[in-house]
């Protein structure tokens, strides 16, 4: 007998069989769906911060861009560019991860971003103040990049885990529980069916033997 393209054995053994698999189906049925729907009420509240992240990024840039103006009409090119070359430490990003109901999403973390004017090293070059308010500018709009690449990552890691969640959910929705009950039907009816014949059968002998003695 045949079910859904693969042999059905009628037997109480591959009945309950199949049975325990629904069980573990469905159990893995309710926790990815349990999974995917945490996952996606972060996804929202993450997502409703990118628009305003965004804003003040492109804001911390069109100040950094005005200031960085400015630095360059009051101290020149040449004030500007040895100001830049005597910081000694360089932006970097130190990242950690935070688990999210088995999803590791990243954090990043600003380093040597902001800085101290003995940090910037121009401290003793007599710079203008300008110089320091285009370095604030400048370093603002870093940070704020960060942040918005640390959101951005997130959600775009979300949305990716999330589509493979409810790919498994409808598979299991629409393909294997189906599949399974409907092997359980089959091997059911089949018993079932056997049942009634062999109680016909006997009703028959047990007939038969009443009338013949």
């Amino acid at each position: 007998m045949t079910g859904s393209g693969r042999t059905v054995l009628p037997t109480r053994a591959e009945l309950l069989a199949i049975r325990r698999k629904i069980v573990l189906a469905e159990k893995a049925h309710r926790l990815l769906k349990i999974r995917r729907d945490a996952l996606l009420l972060d996804l929202v509240k993450r997502a409703r911060t990118l628009r305003p992240r965004y804003d003040q990024m492109e804001a911390r840039y069109r100040n950094a861009e005005k200031e960085l103006m400015a630095a360059l009409i009051m101290a020149g090119t040449a004030g500007v560019t040895l100001a830049a070359f005597s910081v000694e430490e360089h932006p970097s990003v130190a990242v950690e991860y935070q688990n999210l109901v088995g999803l590791p999403l990243p954090r990043f973390h600003p380093v040597n971003v902001a800085k101290s004017l003995d940090e910037r090293g121009y401290g003793l070059l007599g710079t203008s103040s300008v110089i320091d308010d285009a370095a604030d500018a400048c370093e603002g709009m870093v940070d704020e990049i960060i942040t918005m690449a640390e959101v951005r990552t997130q959600v775009l890691l979300l949305l990716r885990e999330i589509g493979i969640l409810t790919r498994r959910v409808n598979a299991l929705e629409k393909m294997l529980l189906p599949d399974l009950k409907a092997r359980e039907r089959t091997i059911g009816s089949i018993r079932d069916e056997r049942e009634r014949e062999e109680f016909n059968r006997l009703f028959l002998i047990k007939r038969k033997k009443n009338r013949t003695g």
